[in-house]
């Protein structure tokens, strides 16, 4: 059994949910988010917060009461809140500039790389190595920050290429003769 799933979400003030015809939306400052509900899970709202049941019980019910509890949980504090992500860009001549909806990422390649931000992805270039991405759904955002940190990975030898800025590169020795 799944003891995320069993508790409660708290629903902040201003934020409003609503379950109907398999769908889950969320509604609050920020904007709205909506997801449908596995049919093996029954969520149930009340004023304060919001409560994930299994309509049958086995483990498979469980396990996907648990992750939509964290997915609706994930939703509040979006429309709440929101989240950002932090990318970091080492290297001599690795710059980042925001055009528009688009990030132009200089990586050390031929040519600049150009990665179109999707719909409710903001970005931010505090400095020319800093990417600050914000945006209301988690999952979206971290999608586009690892496309953008697939583009040039960070290496083990000197630690150039985009990072997280929380990721911790484990550095090697250099091969000796």
């Amino acid at each position: 059994m799944s003891r995320i799933a069993k508790k409660p979400v708290a629903l902040p003030k201003g934020v409003e949910v609503s379950v109907a015809d398999g769908m889950v939306s969320v509604k609050g400052t920020k904007g709205t988010l909506s997801r449908s509900i596995h049919p093996l899970v029954a969520v149930s709202v009340t004023a304060s917060e919001v409560v994930v049941n299994v309509a049958s019980e086995s483990a498979v019910a469980w396990t996907q009461a648990g992750t939509m509890r964290a997915n609706i949980a994930n939703m509040v504090q979006g429309v709440n809140a929101g989240f950002e992500r932090k990318l970091l860009l080492v290297g001599v001549g690795y710059r980042a500039a925001v055009q528009g909806n688009a990030v132009n990422l200089t990586l050390g390649f031929s040519h600049p790389v150009v990665h179109q931000l999707p719909a409710g992805i903001t970005a931010e270039t505090p400095t020319q190595t800093e990417i600050l991405l914000k945006g209301i759904n988690k999952e979206v955002l971290g999608q586009v920050a690892a496309e953008i940190r697939g583009y040039r990975p960070p290496e083990p030898y000197k630690g150039k290429g985009v990072k997280y800025s929380d990721e911790v590169i484990v550095r090697k020795e250099v091969k000796k003769k």
